[in-house]
Formats: C-alpha cells, sequence, structure tokens
C-alpha cells in the first residue's frame, strides 16, 4: 500500500546534525567580514550544513524540478487559459525553451519536467514519465484524486530526489507547471491555515475581476464540498490538492530523507512545503525559500513555515524561476564563506558585542 510505505520513510527522516550547524557558523565568524554581514544567506548556509551532515558544502550539482500536472477545477473558469497550456509549456520544458531553462542557463542549473498527470498528453520528449493519474477532478464538484492517488504521487516525488540524489545532484530547486494550480494551491493553503478565501485569493496568471469571482466561488466550494482534514495533509492533498502539489510535497519530504536542501519556489510549491512539514515536521530542514511570491498567500505560507526569503521582488511566474533566481545569491554567498579569513588579513576576528546578533 502507498500509504504505508510513506509512513515508512517518514519514520526515517532524522533530525538536523547540530555539530555541522556549529562548525558551519564558526566558519562565518572567520570569514573577514562583518558577523552576520551577508544576513538571511548565512542562516541558510548553516541550515544546509545541518540538513547535508557536512560543513563543507558544495551546491554545483543543481537540478530543477518542475512537476507538470492538469486541475479539472479549470472547468470553473478559474484560469485565463485552457488546461491544453500545461502540456505547451511542459514540452518547452523539454525542449528547453521555456522562461525557467532560460534563466536556468544562467544559474547553472539542469532542468527536468516531470508529468504527473498531465491532461492527455501527447508525445514529450525530455519530460520524465511519472503519471498517476489523467488529471485531477473538479475540486468543486468532489475530490481532486483519492487517497491512494494522492500518496502514491507524493512517493513518486520522494523517488525523484532519490534519482537525482544517485546522479550526484547536491542542490535541488522545486517548480511547477499546470494550468489552475493558484487555485488548488490556494485552496490546500485555507484548508491547512483556516482561511477565508476571499480574502487571499489572488489573481495568478492574469485573472480579471471576474474570474477572480469564479475562482474565489469555486475555492469556497471546494472546501465546503470536501471537507478537507486540516490534521490530516494527505487527505487535503487527496480532496483539494494537484498532482503536481502532491509530488512537490514528497520532493520536499525526499530532500529531507536524503538530505538535499531543496529551494521552493513561490505559492504552490510552498503549500506542497507546508503539506511535507505537516506530514512529518523533521521535514523541515531540507526546506529553503528562495522568494516571497506576489500571490496573496505568498507571505503566509512563508511565515507558517518560518521561512525568510531571500528575494522580494514581486515575482509570480512559476516554473521554479524564483528558485533559480535565488541560486546566485547563494554561489555569491559560497564563494565569501570558503575565501578569505582574518588570519589570513592577519588581523582579529570580529567578536559578538552585547545589544549585536552572534
Amino acid at each position: 500500500m502507498p500509504e504505508t510505505t510513506l509512513r515508512e520513510m517518514l519514520a526515517a527522516i532524522t533530525p538536523p546534525d547540530e555539530a555541522a550547524r556549529r562548525a558551519a557558523h564558526d566558519r562565518w565568524s572567520a570569514c573577514a567580514k562583518p558577523l552576520g554581514g551577508l544576513g538571511l544567506l548565512e542562516p541558510m548556509v548553516e541550515e544546509m550544513a545541518a540538513l547535508t551532515g557536512s560543513a563543507d558544502l558544495c551546491l554545483e550539482n543543481r537540478t530543477l524540478l518542475v512537476l507538470c500536472a492538469d486541475n479539472g477545477v479549470v472547468a470553473e473558469g478559474v484560469s485565463q487559459t485552457g488546461s491544453e497550456v500545461t502540456a505547451v509549456v511542459a514540452r518547452q520544458l523539454g525542449a528547453g525553451r521555456s522562461t525557467a531553462c532560460r534563466m536556468a542557463q544562467v544559474a547553472r542549473c539542469k532542468v527536468l519536467p516531470v508529468d504527473m498527470g498531465i491532461l492527455d498528453p501527447p508525445a514529450l520528449p525530455g519530460v520524465i514519465d511519472a503519471r498517476v493519474a489523467n488529471g485531477t477532478g473538479n475540486i468543486a464538484k468532489g475530490p481532486a484524486m483519492t487517497r491512494a492517488q494522492a500518496a502514491r504521487a507524493v512517493l513518486n516525488g520522494i523517488n525523484l530526489v532519490h534519482a537525482r540524489k544517485e546522479e550526484g545532484v547536491k542542490l535541488l530547486a522545486a517548480g511547477e507547471m499546470g494550468i489552475g494550480n493558484t487555485t488548488t494551491a490556494t485552496t490546500v493553503t485555507c484548508a491547512l491555515l483556516g482561511l477565508d478565501p476571499a480574502a487571499v485569493t489572488g489573481r495568478g496568471a492574469g485573472l480579471s475581476d471576474a474570474g477572480l469571482t469564479r475562482k474565489v466561488r469555486a475555492i469556497k466550494a471546494a472546501l465546503t464540498v470536501n471537507h478537507p482534514d486540516p490534521a490530516d495533509p494527505l487527505d487535503v492533498l487527496a480532496k483539494v490538492g494537484g498532482l503536481d502539489i502532491a509530488g512537490l510535497c514528497g520532493v520536499f519530504l525526499g530532500g529531507a530523507l536524503f538530505r538535499v536542501p531543496v529551494l521552493m519556489d513561490g505559492v504552490i510549491t510552498a503549500a506542497a512545503a507546508l503539506c511535507a512539514v505537516r506530514l512529518c515536521p523533521a521535514a523541515e530542514k531540507a526546506v529553503f525559500a528562495s522568494h516571497c511570491s506576489a500571490e496573496p498567500c505568498g507571505s503566509l505560507l512563508l511565515k507558517a513555515l518560518n521561512k525568510p526569503p531571500l528575494i522580494t521582488a514581486g515575482m509570480h511566474l512559476g516554473e521554479g524561476t524564483g528558485a533559480l533566481a535565488a541560486m546566485p545569491l547563494l554561489d555569491m554567498a559560497l564563494a565569501v564563506y570558503g575565501g578569505s579569513t582574518f588570519a589570513d588579513y592577519g588581523m582579529e576576528a570580529y567578536t559578538p558585542q552585547e545589544g549585536t546578533p552572534c
């Protein structure tokens, strides 16, 4: 049974390595710069050291996983385009031509699109097949999928990470493509955090006022019809989620299990990360925030996860683009982390002073 296997995997996730965290902190303290001078980048490197178990951090081999799936709720008029666009963009991802692919070239990151449940897909060269179903049900009318399908999608996400680990990947970025998935992500967020859809629903890829009204109505209907249990993240995923979100939940769990850091992108990946942490609190160690999405749920999800973003640029493109944008910042941080020390300068190190953070 997929759920039994999932429970066994979650039980194998261990706490972070505090000795590695301290070693990374000590290395930052020896760097020839003011203490904490690189802000959020410094604790992020320390957290990655705690996850991987080593202060000798290398993030050169990196991959963006873009999980693609279709959502039956598109029938409610919640998106500016039809479901056929998911396959169109997936094809461009596989061919290396999408927006994320252009950014990934700059970030020196491989892009790996994954079909979790694209509706009636054509041949998609370069796209990994991890299909669980042919799209999901319309959550405004009933559940997105069965509980077994949700568990299978989560397991597929974990297995994607395991395969990347075997390839020597040191850093993962989480991305998605699926028309209608800001609707499912917002519904999942409302279910888990007890939020009012009218207050937190955004326009996604550019909805009109009328489209936004339909979207809010669909989310409210989904919550009323399905009664997702906030204490049971798998129930939430099955009833009001998407195959991409469930798979991404597995990617974060896999990152924790196989000690590979995973950069979140925007609101869809953050909703998946929250599901992962609710399923297994120890999975928090593998979750890293790249940016704060312009979607209303974006900042609320980061707050719930206690993950401050590196970038606040009003981005809401998806495909993992925010996570890609954070990679050069991490590269620069690691260049300093492995660079000159106070000893190299022939001077005494800075010491924490009263009233200042260490």
